[in-house]
């Protein structure tokens, strides 16, 4: 996911993007540190709501092999 990377283009933070789609922090956080988070729909759609752009916007479309060892689910 490109949370941290459109968030950061539209100079929202951790904090005031928690506030604002009231999300909480701690899963905001998640998101933001690994963009490779299990997010729900409803979760993606409320981030891209206060960003103001479309939720695939949000979305990153990788291969297996681009996926860090940690991340990958077997």
């Amino acid at each position: 996911m490109r949370v941290k990377e459109v968030a950061q283009e539209k100079g929202m933070g951790l904090a005031k993007l928690s506030r604002l789609s009231d999300i909480s922090y701690k899963t905001i956080q998640k998101i933001w540190r690994n963009p490779y988070h299990d997010a729900s729909l409803s979760t993606l759609n409320r981030i891209a709501r206060v960003l103001a752009v479309p939720a695939t916007e949000l979305l990153e479309d990788v291969s297996d092999d681009q996926v860090p060892e940690e991340y990958r689910l077997y």
